[in-house]
């Protein structure tokens, strides 16, 4: 009997223990599982940056860290653009318009940072021109402007899993391995993927993100 009732404690403590881990962990599951990594170097992305100035003045890359900054009084990318101000790391080397693609990344916002796309998926039907965006607002990263996805993300690093399956027309925005929203796309014939800071409605004088093991990763 006292084998079998030990037993069956050392069980039920297994459970709890169980229990008490999921509820730490919570959802996160590898959302690059079943994916392939691509290579991904500088001839794979170019950097958008405001027209009149040098790329040193608004991006660096140093010891795997992208930093990406703008100023809200910045020139467009081009002297013919009528967008607003940018420094984004554009991943023109993988375009695609089938298939299921996975962009993978660690991000930093530092406090201040508002009003700005980080990362965005190009290309959409019109009237749209991005069929997904990641933007800051008072450190809440959002969908667009809505919904919230994290409350929180000033001053810490965070992994970044935006998956774009473009048959079924549909993206996935996972945070820290967290499922935190599923969409329609908003179609279009070709996409690729880019990060940043693109300036939205109501921003701040400078608008800075950071980025480091940037990956672009396809569907087995």
């Amino acid at each position: 009997m006292t084998s079998f009732y030990g037993s069956l404690t050392i069980f039920y403590l297994s459970f709890l223990l169980l229990v008490i881990y999921q509820s730490l962990v919570g959802d996160a599951i590898d959302p690059t599982e079943g994916f392939i990594s691509l290579p991904f170097n500088r001839s794979y992305y170019r950097i958008q940056k405001p027209y009149d100035l040098p790329e040193n003045q608004r991006y660096s890359f140093i010891n795997g860290v992208h930093k990406c900054w703008v100023l809200s009084t910045d020139k467009p990318h081009t002297p013919t653009s009528n967008t607003k101000p940018r420094t984004e790391i554009s991943i023109h080397g993988y375009p695609y318009s089938s298939g299921v693609w996975q962009f993978e990344a660690d991000a930093y916002v530092p406090t201040g940072t508002t009003g700005v796309s980080i990362m965005q998926i190009f290309g959409a039907e019109p009237p749209s021109a991005t069929t997904l965006m990641i933007r800051v607002y008072d450190g809440s990263l959002t969908y667009y402007r809505d919904p919230v996805l994290v409350p929180n993300v000033y001053n810490k690093w965070f992994r970044l899993n935006v998956i774009h399956d473009v048959d079924a027309a549909k993206v996935k925005v996972y945070i820290n391995g967290d499922l935190k929203l599923e969409r329609d796309d908003r179609r279009g014939t070709s996409h690729y993927f880019k990060c940043g800071v693109y300036t939205q409605n109501d921003p701040s004088n400078c608008m800075e993100s950071q980025w480091k093991n940037i990956k672009v990763l396809k569907k087995k």
